[in-house]
This record gives C-alpha cells, structure tokens and sequence, in this order.
C-alpha cells in the first residue's frame, strides 16, 4: 500500500476539487481520508471550489470530484476520478511510479485548462 519499499518516494501533492452542495463529494470524503491515512507521505489537500475560489483561480471543474495530483509543482494528473478508493489507489500508484521515473503522461486538457491547473499546483 501507500509507496513502501521505495528508498526516497516523491512526495506528491493530491487535491480533491469538490463543492459543499455536491452529494458525490460528501459521500466520497471518507474515500479521501481512507487515501490520506493510507499514504502518509504524501500531501492530501480537500479544496471547496467555491469556498477556495481564488486559489483555484481558472481551473473549471465539470465533474465531480475531480483531482488535481502534483509533483513538486508540476502536474501529473488533473481530471475527474470515480468514487471508489481501489481505483484511486490505482491511479496513486501510476502517479508515484511516473514520479519516480520522471515520465510526465499525456493529459487530455485543452490548453487553457492545463494551464489553469499548473497555476493551482505552483500555488500549493
């Protein structure tokens, strides 16, 4: 679980865009906390879109709950994530082995969109 067996895991910046009208956020709270305890080393950040707007700036969020993961201010992944913690640690896992190896993976954003999510993750 989590990254163990690595000499010097990266430590990676996971922010969960959610709302406090979403019923889906409120529900996937706990997957969240049960990811945080489950990977310490890494920063967990849950971020209400309209509570933190100005921290979020540009990024525009259409599905719920999107995330935004990050290493060292470059981001690795930004997009909607589906509410069940197995697939979330499956992406964790992608996300701290492409941080490991330097890989950078093609995100499927327009360019205004990673643009906006680069800006929130040098912000964080």
């Amino acid at each position: 679980m989590g990254d163990n067996g690595s000499m010097n895991p990266p430590v990676l910046d996971i922010v969960c865009l959610c709302a406090a009208w979403c019923g889906t956020c409120g529900a996937y709270a706990q997957v969240f906390q049960a990811l945080q305890q489950a990977w310490p080393g890494h920063r967990f950040r849950w971020i209400d879109i309209e509570d933190e707007a100005d921290l979020v700036g540009e990024v525009d969020v259409e599905t719920f709950p999107t995330w935004l993961v990050a290493h060292q201010g470059r981001v690795l992944f930004a997009g909607p994530v589906l509410p069940r913690q197995s697939d979330a640690q499956r992406m964790l896992e992608a996300q701290v082995s492409a941080a490991q190896r330097g890989d950078r993976m093609p995100l499927a954003l327009p360019p205004e969109q990673l643009k906006a999510f680069e800006d929130l993750a040098a912000r964080l």
